[in-house]
């Protein structure tokens, strides 16, 4: 069937019903951007009242009779929907979410986001007084109205595969255990290796870095990047995030900590490489059943790539460096670049998940799929969180978090209700290492482009290779096609062996 083919009359109202009920996702989605930047702590209430109004009528427009037989019909007239046609892969799409969402009765949608929106503002006042208690009974409610999600999808091979495959379609429990199987016992021996060889120094970091400066730097460096200002603007929050409203509005988030200058400037680039991604999936598919991204690892994959092995490489130093020593030449005046590239590079087990370094990174991630695990399977309670949560950190990084704040609570994620997200994380860092490596198969010059402060190469290939295809693909099929293979661990590991043998001179 050719992409020109004119529309039946069945698929123009799937069309039309997918752009309406995108249109109502964004409105819920300005609302929640809202409740992070802008909203007074005393709206909470009502605003989780209006963002439940907002998906109510979402989900009866989605769920009804009407709908069904249109996608049962459209199944029926397009015959194959694995074809690598849009109209083959929209009906595919649209059938795999109308599938599950008609499994969900109403009042337990209604419930969910009502919660999930009180649990937010709990989850914000429990982390700035450290008092996990203040947080307890929201959480507690979450993992009950997850675990009445995940009976709706019995009989599922672990109780948390329905979860991650909100995230993840298609990616089994035990297909991501055995990847961090793989890949713990291998980024163990690499973090040994690396505790008995001298640190460098990241004193110059730990300082406190001008914000308005800081955000300077942080503009400039995505600007370069090809963050589309026309389409986007930055704003802070608690916990940095990107959300979109449309594909020619797509916002991020970052923060300033006081006393770790590389903070908000990572982070601002990991946000980018989210929102390049939203920018860049082709304007045929605005309000169209493919308008989404393949998945949260590959949305990550954009991300951690950005962030990471474009942003904490040599080469992109080479060229950001000079730009860094003349805005703070009080920190940096005296710093080389070599000792700068080691000193944001430095291993050092940390409490906080979103400032680790790669080499222990995954590790934080794996710490939280065995408790999730534990909270859907039931061996483990709400109320033992925190306890639970300090010893893991001691067993995975060897180190105890001094309070909740730093500790259980530091994640936003489990009062969204988003339990089945965090291995994305690993996953998506994974996929950023294949992309990579396939690009630079094609395109050997690029680490040159980037010491001259030329990305667009990079950008190009993903826009060709992952942007392009929106949601018409499942993750797996997009890796595939862009790299030859599945996501595996295998060139992860070799990159952070190669990377870290260099630094720490194993």
């Amino acid at each position: 069937m050719s992409e020109k083919t004119e529309l039946s009359p069945k698929m123009k109202k799937l069309i039309e019903l997918a752009a309406e009920l995108e249109d109502l996702g964004h409105v819920n989605a300005l609302l929640g951007w809202d409740q992070q930047t802008n909203m007074p702590s005393g709206g909470a209430e009502e605003r989780g009242l209006q963002m439940a109004a907002v998906g109510r009528i979402m989900h009866e427009k989605f769920t009804s009779e009407e709908v069904g037989a249109l996608i049962a019909d459209l199944e029926d007239e397009i015959g194959d929907l694995n074809a690598e046609t849009d109209q083959a892969r929209s009906v595919k799409v649209a059938k795999r979410e109308y599938d599950k969402q008609t499994k969900v009765p109403l009042p337990l949608l209604m419930d969910t986001i009502q919660t999930t929106t009180m649990a937010h503002g709990a989850w914000e006042e429990a982390k700035s007084k450290s008092d996990f208690s203040i947080f307890k009974p929201h959480l507690e409610k979450i993992v009950d109205l997850r675990k009445q999600y995940a009976a709706l999808f019995e009989p599922y091979d672990h109780v948390y595969d329905p979860l991650l495959d909100d995230f993840e379609p298609g990616m089994k429990t035990a297909e991501v255990k055995e990847i961090f199987n793989i890949l713990r016992p291998q980024q163990v021996e690499l973090l040994q290796a690396i505790a008995e060889k001298e640190p460098p120094d990241n004193s110059f970091l730990k300082q406190h870095y001008d914000e308005e400066r800081q955000e300077i730097i942080g503009r400039y460096v995505i600007t370069r990047f090809g963050y589309d200002w026309n389409r986007g603007r930055l704003d802070l929050a608690a916990h940095p995030f990107t959300t979109q409203f449309g594909q020619g509005d797509v916002r991020i988030t970052t923060r300033y900590l006081k006393d770790d200058a590389g903070s908000a400037l990572f982070s601002t680039m990991h946000e980018a490489g989210h929102a390049m991604y939203a920018q860049g999936i082709p304007r045929k598919y605005r309000r169209h059943p493919l308008s989404g991204a393949a998945s949260l690892a590959i949305h990550e994959s954009q991300s951690r790539l950005w962030e990471n092995l474009v942003g904490r490489s040599k080469e992109f130093w080479t060229f950001l460096y000079p730009s860094m020593q003349m805005l703070f030449p009080q920190y940096l005046a005296n710093v080389s670049m070599e000792d700068f590239y080691r000193g944001i590079n430095k291993v050092q087990p940390s409490f906080i998940r979103v400032e680790a370094d790669e080499a222990t990174y995954n590790m934080h991630i794996m710490l939280r799929l065995e408790i999730e695990i534990g909270l859907m399977e039931g061996t483990i309670d709400v109320a033992d969180l925190p306890e639970i949560w300090n010893a893991k950190m001691e067993d995975y990084l060897g180190i105890t978090p001094p309070n909740d704040s730093v500790g259980v609570l530091q994640d936003v994620h489990w009062s969204g209700g988003m339990i089945g997200y965090f291995p994305t994380y690993a996953l998506g860092n994974l996929a950023s290492v294949q992309l990579w490596d396939k690009m630079l198969e094609t395109h050997p010059n690029i680490p040159d482009e980037i010491a001259q402060g030329k990305f667009d190469t990079i950008l190009g290939w993903m826009r060709e290779n992952v942007h392009q295809y929106g949601s018409k693909y499942e993750p797996q099929e997009i890796m595939l096609k862009a790299t030859g293979s599945k996501i595996t661990p295998e060139p992860y590991i070799k990159y952070l062996n190669q990377k870290y043998s260099d630094i720490y001179h194993l």
